[in-house]
């Protein structure tokens, strides 16, 4: 898929398979947002992305301009990031947590036009927070949300929606903008064909089968939640579905739906699944761990009716490393990378007599954004990092930033 933007994987499963489900809403969705969960197919969420393209379109920016997503409900983040792509435009990725002064920062570091969010998310107002931010940085040229209730002066999303047709999508760069540990002065850049490198090496480990179903409880604001969720569902053909706000019942309800599902989490719930029924219908358990961090101790494996697990460590913006404890265990991999497939051209890990990371691979290629300056096409060669591996056993123990 070297190149594919997800926008062009999500057109591709609509013409094969329109009726296949593409994204489910979270069951509690009218209490956090005022708008009514829906299930999406392929066709009609190709459709819609298209429309939001034409949208997108109209407005007075350039060709490959980047455009903001702030989005907290999940599956408009996804239509978003998929209709900036096929209105020819880069995606950035503004981290969930910034306050107002973190978003003016960001917007201005990452020199983004537009943004695209939401009127209401629980007790917050998003859309009127980005219209002070867009009052103090005139580089902002436009604001939009999907409603209810969409502030005067934003762009309303859901009537673009019905007042534009669909199309073909428009030619672009695809790759995306994040920000390096959620720092609003750390803009990252990742090219197309390394974002797709990326998601496949996590695919060749966390593997899914078209019209199985890809749960997160992951939010899609860094590298880590969209290659482990969109991302990867996109690849596979398979469902996305995602709860940007957990809530037990409305999570007891989703994992007990009768289709087999690939569940991502937090590295930290593992103790909580271990002590947990876990139904027949799971196919896997990804547990994403965020660097720097210590590996917990493992439950899972220990249970008579252990789910495969599969582990994700990721490095920042960097990289994300993936493998299953039965066959290649992220502790023995970081302890001894030469144990991993030498041949293989989309990552490569190397760890020095200190313990430091170096790493080589399209997948990896990602670096800071400078505003006005066109990235460096890639190079192969080994990157340095900041992050340390202590081991003992054979295994390491954790990941250091030093």
């Amino acid at each position: 898929m070297r190149g594919q933007r997800l926008c062009s994987l999500l057109a591709a499963t609509a013409h094969a398979h329109p009726q296949r489900i593409a994204f489910v809403d979270s069951p509690d969705k009218h209490r956090r947002s005022g708008r009514q969960s829906i299930v999406w197919t392929y066709a009609a969420a190709a459709e819609i992305v298209a429309r939001l393209a034409n949208g997108l379109r109209g407005w007075r920016l350039p060709a490959e301009s980047r455009i903001g997503i702030a989005l907290p409900d999940a599956i408009e983040g996804a239509l978003a990031i998929l209709a900036v792509e096929a209105a020819g435009h880069v995606p950035a990725l503004l981290p969930a947590a910034l306050d107002e002064d973190g978003l003016v920062l960001a917007v201005q570091s990452a020199g983004i036009s537009a943004v695209l969010t939401q009127a209401r998310f629980g007790a917050t107002h998003p859309a009127e927070r980005l219209r002070r931010v867009a009052a103090r940085y005139f580089g902002l040229r436009y604001l939009a949300a999907f409603g209810p209730d969409v502030p005067d002066g934003v762009i309303n999303l859901d009537a673009m929606v019905l007042d534009q047709s669909g199309g073909p999508f428009a030619p672009g760069p695809g790759g995306l903008v994040s920000f390096a540990g959620g720092d609003p002065a750390c803009p990252i850049h990742r090219s197309a064909d390394a974002l797709a490198a990326a998601i496949a090496v996590h695919g060749i480990t966390a593997r899914m089968a078209p019209g199985e179903r890809l749960l997160t409880l992951l939010p899609g604001s860094d590298l880590r939640g969209l290659v482990t969720g969109l991302g990867a569902a996109l690849v596979a053909g398979a469902t996305f579905e995602a709860m940007p706000m957990f809530e037990a019942a409305g999570f007891a309800e989703a994992l007990a739906r009768p289709v087999a599902t690939h569940l991502v989490v937090p590295a930290a719930l593992e103790a909580n699944f271990a002590a947990s029924h876990l139904p027949a219908t799971l196919a896997s358990l990804v547990l994403v761990h965020r660097t720097p961090s210590r590996f917990p101790q493992r439950r899972l494996s220990s249970r008579p009716d252990a789910v495969p697990v599969i582990d994700v460590v990721a490095f920042e913006e960097i990289a994300l490393l993936t493998g299953a404890r039965r066959d290649n265990d992220v502790t023995l991999t970081l302890a001894a990378p030469e144990r991993a497939d030498p041949r293989s051209i989309l990552m490569s890990l190397r760890r020095d007599p200190d313990g430091a990371l170096a790493f080589r691979g399209l997948a990896c290629h990602a670096g800071p954004l400078q505003r006005g300056i066109p990235q460096p096409d890639f190079a192969e060669g080994w990157l340095p990092s900041s992050f340390r591996v202590p081991v003992a056993g054979g295994r390491a123990m954790g990941v250091e930033d030093h």
